[in-house]
């Protein structure tokens, strides 16, 4: 259970700094704004799984220690904010961090709620991906969702090696930990190579 804990809040904290460097890389916000686009960003996703699960309290609200990891984030951003802009591959590699723990925890939780596999891996990409959807919107971007990297795709794909693994009885700490990495080794990938999903409904050019 620590194990998890931890990698939560790690995961929070992760978020919080991808939407401080969002939310400052867009317009020029104070401490109020970059903070509510931070909480948003960390808590959204994780927040949309629990009030689908019925899980209540919310997570944010019975442990004062998701908003002290926000607040860790966004401290972490600010004292190192020129830096990292200037590395902005640093905000891919806090973002896919965080999706990747959120993924992993976020099918965890489901199943301990008896819901069908296939539904506890559509949470954990839930988890994962609907704090910076709304980050997006808020930022006045067009969500990440929609455009054409490997986004969502490797949320669901990590869920479902969870899935496997647990099938087979492996130890929960090797399921988290692996399709933790298989989602950031795939995001990884999929931007180096430019990986994209077939479109949708759209002609080919004659």
């Amino acid at each position: 259970m620590h194990y998890q804990y931890y990698l939560e809040l790690a995961g929070t904290a992760f978020f919080a700094i991808s939407g401080a460097l969002a939310a400052a890389r867009k317009a020029s916000p104070d401490w109020f704004g970059v903070t509510f686009i931070s909480f948003i960003t960390a808590t959204g996703g994780g927040s949309l799984r629990d009030i689908l699960l019925g899980a209540y309290p919310l997570g944010w609200i019975s442990d004062v220690n998701v908003i002290l990891a926000v607040f860790a984030g966004i401290l972490i951003a600010s004292l190192f904010f020129r830096n990292l802009l200037k590395l902005p591959k640093l905000f891919f590699v806090f973002d896919s961090l965080g999706i990747a723990m959120f993924t992993t925890l976020g099918v965890e939780k489901a199943l301990a709620y008896d819901v069908h596999p296939l539904v506890a891996a559509m949470l954990g990409m839930f988890s994962a991906v609907m704090g910076g959807v709304i980050r997006d919107v808020l930022s006045n971007e067009i969500p990440v969702i929609f455009r054409k990297e490997i986004y969502a795709t490797a949320c669901l794909s990590g869920a479902i090696l969870y899935l496997i693994l647990n099938h087979y009885g492996l130890e929960r700490r090797l399921c988290i930990s692996a399709a933790a990495l298989f989602i950031f080794g795939l995001r990884y990938l999929a931007v180096k190579y430019h990986w994209s999903l077939p479109q949708f409904g759209r002609q080919k050019e004659q």
